[in-house]
């Protein structure tokens, strides 16, 4: 039932405004974020999800494969999975999702979520950068939706990311407390909608 009302909520999803178009347009490179690509050789995350006052907890795996993709991979705390992702460059894999969940809006709200927590397109040729008072966004463009990095004006600071169009932003999420490339929080969260998602990494001996 948990997983059902996941999938419905999820489907309900709809963006909400914002003032990316009143934001001065600069030259500037947003290629700099490159910097803060995040490398999961594999990591380990306690998985919280919230969808309208309903939990879902787990454990999300995320692990770099030989063939350079990335394969992500839910489960519940006993080794149920919910779904099995693989990320690599503008490709997307569903090796598994159970049949609750296996609906276009959610695998596709999933993907891109994903998809800007792991800067799968912020090599575009057609990015460019914001200026919103001290803040930076980096505008990458793909396939009609925008992510954007927000950033100190140097670059050396990665304040949060986004996702919407070119108008409005549908969702914002945070990295933070980095070790070695792997980011040890990570926080996504749907505007005008009660959808949020929390990983805490944890420590265990195949890391090693």
């Amino acid at each position: 039932m948990r997983c059902l009302l996941f999938v419905s909520c999820l489907l309900g999803i709809t963006a909400c405004s914002s003032a990316y178009q009143k934001m001065q347009k600069l030259n500037g490179d947003a290629n700099c974020v490159e910097f803060f690509k995040p490398f999961f050789p594999r990591a380990l995350y306690s998985a919280s999800v919230n969808v309208v006052g309903k939990h879902l907890g787990g454990l999300l795996i995320i692990k770099a494969m030989p063939d350079s993709s990335i394969r992500m991979v839910f489960t519940n705390e006993v080794g149920f999975s919910f779904f099995d992702f693989g990320f690599k460059g503008d490709e997307f894999t569903v090796y598994h999702i159970i049949d609750q969940m296996d609906k276009k809006a959610v695998i596709k709200t999933l993907r891109k979520d994903f998809e800007l927590i792991l800067m799968q397109h912020i090599y575009a040729g057609s990015s460019y950068t914001l200026k919103n008072g001290s803040e930076y966004y980096r505008v990458f463009p793909h396939d009609g939706d925008y992510y954007y990095y927000v950033t100190d004006s140097a670059c050396t600071k990665l304040i949060r990311m986004e996702r919407g169009s070119r108008k409005k932003k549908v969702m914002e999420a945070i990295t933070g407390d980095y070790t070695m490339g792997i980011p040890d929080t990570i926080g996504i969260k749907h505007n005008n909608f009660d959808f949020t998602i929390e990983l805490k990494r944890i420590q265990d001996h195949a890391e090693q």
